[in-house]
C-alpha cells in the first residue's frame, strides 16, 4: 500500500528504525530519535543498492516519488545513481582542491629551480596582486575566456599594458600546466589573441652621443655621495656588463694581476637550465678599471662584494641606489639608465671604434655564433676583447677629457 501525507506525518518513532514503503523500492525512514529520510531500494549489476534521497519534511511525498522516477530511469539504462552521486562529490573535492591559485603556486613551485631568484619573485608577485584576488578560488578546469579577460582589462585600464601581457603569459602557462596534469581541458588565452593592445617597444634609455656621453662622465666623476656608488658608476662604463652582474660582483671573481673578472654561469642572465650549461664569462679589465678596483678594495676589500649595500655588508647595492644617484646626477629615466652603459658601448665601439661586431657581442655576453651556427665558446676572441676593452677605457678617457665644442 503507497504511503500517504497523514500516514507519513502521523508516524512515531518507535524503539527500532522503522521503514515505511511507498512502492517501486521508495520507501521512508524513521529513526528512533525521530528524523525521517527518503531512500530508494535498488538493483544494479546483480547487487542491492540503498541511496538517500531527501529528509523528510524538507523533500514531501510527491518530490519524493518524482526523485525516485528520475533515479529509476537512470537506472534503467544501466547507470548507477550512488556511483554517479559518488564521482560528482569526487569532481567537487577535486576542483576545490584544483583552484586557480592552488595549481599556479604548485606551477611555481615546480619550475622554482629552473628560474633565476628576481623573475621567479616578479612572476609570483604579479600573479599574488592581480589574478588571485580575482579567479583564485576558481576550479581551474571552469575559467573561462572572458574571466581571464576582465583581469587582464583591469591591468591595462591602469596604464600598464606590458605587465598586462606579462600577467597574460603567466596565466598561460599555468592553464597549460594544468592541462598537462589533467586538471584542465584547455587553455583559454589562447582564445585572447588581439585582446590587449600591443605592449609598447620599450628600450633602456641610453647617452650615445659623444659630447652628452664626456658630460655623463664629468658629472659621475663628480658624483659626492657614497664612494662604492660612485665607484660602481664609474666601473659600469668600464665593463659595460648587465647591472645585476655589477652590482652582485664579489672579490673572489677578480684577479685583478691577470686583469680578468670572472662571472660565474650561475650568475649571468638566462633560465638556470641554460646557465648549467653554460661556461663562467671572462671579462677583460682595463687599467683604468684595475686601478679603480685597487682604490675600491681598501674600503671593502674585506667583505664579500665590491659593492654592498650602504645598510649592510652582507648583500650587494640595490640598483636603487645607482638609479637614485644618476636622477641625483640629473638623469632621468628618459634620459639614462644603469643598463644604458650597455648600449652605450654597444654603440660607440661599433660606429667610432670599428670593432667588429662579433667581439661586442661576445663581450656583451649575447650569444654569438659562427658561421656554421656553432656558439663560441667564452675565449673567442678574448685577445682582441683585451684589446678593445683598453681601447674603450682610453676612449672614454679622452671624452671625459674634452669639452663640447662651441656652437
Amino acid at each position: 500500500m503507497s504511503l500517504t501525507d497523514i500516514a507519513i506525518r502521523n508516524a512515531r518513532p518507535a524503539d527500532k528504525l522503522q521503514r515505511l514503503f511507498d512502492g517501486n523500492g521508495l520507501y521512508l525512514e524513521v529513526s528512533p530519535s525521530g528524523g525521517k529520510w527518503w531512500r530508494l531500494k535498488y538493483r544494479i549489476d546483480g547487487k542491492e543498492k540503498r541511496l538517500s534521497i531527501g529528509v523528510y519534511p524538507d523533500v514531501g511525498l510527491r518530490d519524493a516519488r518524482e526523485k525516485s522516477w528520475t533515479l529509476r530511469k537512470q537506472i534503467s539504462a544501466g547507470i548507477d545513481p550512488a556511483l554517479t552521486r559518488k564521482t560528482i562529490k569526487i569532481m567537487a573535492r577535486s576542483a576545490a582542491q584544483n583552484t586557480f591559485e592552488a595549481v599556479a603556486r604548485e606551477w611555481h613551485l615546480k619550475f622554482l629551480p629552473s628560474w633565476n631568484a628576481k623573475h621567479a619573485e616578479n612572476v609570483l608577485s604579479r600573479l599574488e596582486r592581480f589574478v588571485f584576488p580575482i579567479i583564485g578560488k576558481r576550479p581551474i578546469a571552469q575559467i573561462e575566456p572572458p574571466e581571464i579577460l576582465h583581469v587582464l582589462q583591469r591591468i591595462e585600464a591602469r596604464g600598464t599594458v606590458e605587465t598586462a601581457h606579462r600577467v597574460k603569459g603567466a596565466v598561460g602557462q599555468v592553464m597549460r600546466y594544468a592541462v598537462l596534469t589533467a586538471r584542465a581541458k584547455r587553455d583559454p588565452t589562447a582564445d585572447l589573441r588581439g585582446a590587449l593592445a600591443p605592449a609598447p617597444i620599450s628600450h633602456f634609455a641610453a647617452v650615445t652621443n659623444k659630447d652628452e656621453i664626456g658630460q655623463l662622465l664629468r658629472a659621475i666623476r663628480g658624483y659626492t655621495g657614497s664612494f662604492a656608488v660612485l665607484c660602481a658608476l664609474r666601473f659600469s662604463p668600464l665593463v659595460f656588463q648587465r647591472p645585476g652582474e655589477v652590482r652582485e660582483a664579489e672579490w673572489e671573481e677578480f684577479d685583478l694581476d691577470g686583469a680578468t673578472w670572472e662571472i660565474p654561469a650561475e650568475r649571468m642572465k638566462g633560465r638556470k637550465a641554460q646557465k648549467a650549461a653554460r661556461a663562467d664569462h671572462i671579462v677583460p679589465l682595463s687599467r683604468q678599471a684595475v686601478e679603480l678596483l685597487q682604490e675600491l678594495h681598501r674600503l671593502t676589500g674585506h667583505g664579500r662584494y665590491l659593492f654592498p649595500s650602504i645598510r649592510t655588508s652582507t648583500r650587494p647595492m640595490s640598483i636603487n641606489s645607482l638609479t637614485g644617484a644618476l636622477r641625483r646626477l640629473g638623469y632621468d629615466g628618459q634620459t639614462m639608465t644603469v643598463h644604458g652603459f650597455r648600449a652605450m658601448a654597444r654603440t660607440l665601439l661599433d660606429e667610432e671604434l670599428g670593432i667588429p661586431v662579433a667581439v661586442i657581442e661576445a663581450q656583451l655576453a649575447h650569444k654569438v655564433r659562427d658561421p656554421l651556427g656553432r656558439a663560441y665558446n667564452r675565449t673567442t676572441f678574448l685577445p682582441q676583447r683585451k684589446e678593445m676593452m683598453q681601447r674603450w677605457a682610453d676612449y672614454l678617457d679622452e671624452l671625459e677629457a674634452a669639452r663640447p665644442a662651441a656652437r
